[in-house]
């Protein structure tokens, strides 16, 4: 949807709380305290009502915008912004958008709508033929370590781990130019440590065992032929991961151009927010306006 039918078809306030409702009332709205699924809608406190024992819920109970002040056309402007372009917006560049006098509200509206896009593809398991590697992007040392000595290489502060993996399907006769492997999804996930329990425990979490998989010969994947149907670990020159790994190392450069050139200031903690954003459009880049 561009920002011409966005506009007509959201162009005030009760426009998005009538389409908000009419989303609510489509998933079918239940008490939390009697079960009751027909409860009365009160126009005038924008809330439901039990029939049996008249507990009330807001419209915004048990969704994303739960305990937020924040007007609804906010919500819908924002979610539009993040999920129609390729890139991605900052909070300070919504703030101005929206024409908000504070930041904090608007920076934890997108990380709410961030995190609801991680819990949307943690859903399914990647599948056929996986390809996986690690990824370091670098952050903001945060304010607990700052005083602690600045570490170097795969343990330093300033480069948090992350496992990249995505499903893909070899493509017979590619054209001149192709990739060999056509990509399907594609998830990333913050990790601790390196440790080949811990890389096995994300693959075990999010990748189905009868995957095939791809990696390198690095210590961390020696266990992860416990987890998956095939694992094929190999030694991989530098001029030989277009062939091996084409997608995997394509999303890992993908995603640090897009947080240099977008945003700043980003640390450990929140990392995890802004690669559910990346990934989430990613796997969605050919459904148009769906």
């Amino acid at each position: 949807m561009n920002i011409i039918k966005f506009s007509a078809q959201f162009p005030v306030e009760k426009s998005c709380i009538e389409h908000f409702k009419a989303q609510r009332d489509a998933c079918g709205v239940v008490c939390p305290k009697w079960g009751c699924v027909h409860p009365y809608w009160l126009q005038n406190k924008l809330c439901y009502e039990c029939k049996q024992c008249h507990h009330r819920q807001s419209l915004r109970s048990g969704t994303v915008l739960e305990n937020s002040k924040l007007p609804f056309m906010y919500w819908y402007a924002a979610m539009h912004l993040l999920t129609s372009t390729k890139k991605s917006y900052s909070a300070a560049e919504l703030q101005r958008q929206l024409g908000h006098k504070r930041y904090q509200p608007i920076w934890e509206m997108v990380c709410k709508l961030r995190d609801v896009m991680g819990k949307r593809y943690n859903l399914y398991q990647l599948t056929d033929e996986v390809e996986l590697d690690n990824a370091f992007i670098a952050t903001l040392i945060a304010e607990e370590e700052k005083d602690k000595p600045l570490k170097r290489g795969i343990g330093s502060q300033r480069q948090p781990k992350a496992v990249v993996v995505n499903e893909s399907s070899f493509v017979e006769n590619p054209k001149p130019g192709k990739k060999p492997k056509r990509v399907n999804h594609l998830k990333m996930l913050v990790i601790e440590d390196l440790r080949a329990d811990t890389i096995s425990k994300t693959v075990n979490e999010h990748v189905n065992p009868k995957a095939e998989l791809t990696t390198n010969d690095a210590t961390p994947y020696s266990k992860l032929f416990e987890q998956v149907k095939s694992h094929h670990a190999q030694a991989i020159k530098k001029e030989d991961l277009p062939k091996t790994l084409p997608w995997v190392n394509i999303a890992i450069g993908n995603v640090k151009r897009l947080l240099l050139d977008v945003h700043h200031q980003l640390t450990n903690e929140y990392l995890q927010y802004y690669l559910n954003e990346f990934c989430y459009k990613f796997n969605r880049r050919y459904f148009g306006d769906a």
